[in-house]
């Protein structure tokens, strides 16, 4: 089974032989193929009792937990790498969180979708409602997207907390789009940040 674009990309750029927290791991598959393919040793956190009985019984080493909280039971510099992917919209406090990820990791990838693409904003123009959409499926009230956030405003938290961005990568329909004008253009935004 192939990776979610955002993942592969990640996937990618993950040094061999590092360690790495996936912080929201899901279904595993990002840890596997870290695992498999990178030798790395991958770890992993998930809220969701099933998802980890899924990874566990994978072989892979995920604990059950909110990371909204259990993040500050690891210490300092635990991981070469941590990574929230499409879950950062999803935490009670993004400032927070981004802070703990590079934290317990010397490095983060955070990946997110982009409420401010073109189809969304004419969505709202249109229909004056929050759009349902291949990318965002979930209505306003049944989503678990707490905070709706665009590419310009995770620059801008990256400038409030002084996080310095290594690379970034812009997708639009599963495919790598140039920076140029990202903030309208691309579905999901992917960064690899350190302090």
């Amino acid at each position: 089974m192939s990776l979610r674009p955002d993942l592969a990309l990640i996937a990618s750029h993950v040094q061999p032989g590092t360690r790495v927290l996936d912080v929201g791991c899901g279904d595993g598959m990002l840890l596997a193929a870290l695992r498999d393919e990178r030798g790395v040793d991958a770890r992993g956190m998930e809220i969701d009792a099933e998802k980890v009985e899924q990874c566990v019984s994978r072989g892979l080493s995920v604990i059950q937990g909110d990371a909204n909280t259990d993040l500050a039971f690891y210490p300092d510099d635990s991981f070469d790498y941590a990574i929230l992917s499409q879950t950062l919209q999803t935490t009670q406090r993004p400032d927070q969180m981004l802070d703990e990820l590079l934290r317990v990791g010397r490095q983060a990838f955070v990946s997110f979708p982009n409420f401010a693409h073109w189809r969304v904003r004419l969505y709202l123009l249109a229909k004056g409602r929050m759009p349902v959409t291949r990318n965002l499926p979930q209505t306003w009230y049944d989503t678990p997207n707490i905070h709706h956030l665009t590419i310009a405003d995770f620059r801008d938290l990256l400038d409030v907390r002084g996080v310095k961005v290594k690379r970034c990568w812009f997708l639009s329909r599963g495919k790598l789009i140039s920076p140029l004008n990202a903030n309208w253009r691309a579905h999901n935004a992917v960064f690899q940040v350190t302090r």
